[in-house]
């Protein structure tokens, strides 16, 4: 029997300032409330303590946040799915964001260890005037401490319901996939920036949020290996391959500052933990 935690996290408005109340059971918690930017938005650090996933474990995540809230959420260090004996290790996030309110889910990288069975699933449920910013970044193996990803597989799942739903699996053994061009071309990072609402986008604001990924691209040594689209009118979506995780996340920081001022008229505001 592997660990089970959950974790909820629930943000109301009071006055002008964003109020989160969080409960959980199991390894799984949040820090300290923090608001570098004001009252209005809440900064969270999710946090694992026992620093990493194995086979039989479930961690479930839920978010819910009330209209005209903002929250951000991030995560003092990685991810990491590790070597399995046999079982499934499972990480599951369901977000529903009332009208009116804002999200930025932006985790640091999710590491899948050699050897590992995983399956990392995200839902996010906006409603009609809500808004989010997302990202994902995942390293297969090692690759800065030359740990190939040799054996082992991760499912991952991102789903708006109704708009827009991506579901594949990473096998080490799917060589093919990981190493033709038409795949990873032999990169073992990956990463997806996200931009969505919880219904149509203004046609030129996500004419906007395309020009302000491409212009950050083209300056960017990652160029070659990224792109950004718009898959739904209600979602403009970037994605980036790398060799490793530091410069996917300077490209992901990049383009998010830029998005959070068209999205928002917000400053980047970095989570002080990334500094840490």
């Amino acid at each position: 029997m592997g660990w089970h935690g959950h974790l909820h996290l629930q943000y109301t408005r009071d006055g002008e300032r964003t109020v989160a109340l969080d409960r959980h059971h199991g390894p799984l918690r949040v820090l300290q409330r923090l608001y570098p930017e004001g009252e209005a938005i809440c900064h969270h650090v999710l946090v694992h303590p026992p620093g990493g996933i194995v086979g039989g474990d479930v961690l479930d995540i839920t978010v819910e946040q009330a209209a005209g809230t903002h929250a951000l959420i991030t995560t003092p260090s990685a991810t990491r799915f590790y070597r399995s004996a046999g079982e499934v290790a499972r990480q599951n996030l369901v977000a529903r964001v009332a009208a009116g309110a804002r999200l930025e889910w932006l985790p640091l990288e999710t590491i899948a260890y050699r050897g590992c069975l995983a399956e990392n699933r995200l839902r996010f449920e906006l409603a009609p005037g809500a808004l989010m910013l997302g990202w994902e970044m995942l390293a297969l193996g090692l690759p800065a401490a030359d740990e190939a990803f040799t054996r082992g597989r991760i499912t991952q799942h991102l789903e708006l319901p109704g708009t827009w739903l991506e579901r594949g699996t990473l096998a080490a053994e799917d060589t093919q996939l990981l190493d033709s061009p038409l795949g990873l071309g032999g990169q073992r990072v990956l990463g997806t920036l996200w931009a969505a609402g919880g219904e149509a986008l203004a046609p030129a604001l996500r004419q906007a949020l395309l020009d302000a990924a491409r212009e950050v691209m083209a300056v960017h040594p990652l160029n070659a290996g990224a792109g950004a689209t718009s898959p739904d009118p209600a979602v403009v979506v970037s994605r980036a391959l790398a060799p490793r995780v530091e410069p996917l996340f300077e490209l992901w920081r990049g383009i998010r500052a830029r998005w959070r001022h068209l999205l928002w008229q917000l400053d980047e505001a970095p989570p002080r933990i990334w500094r840490m």
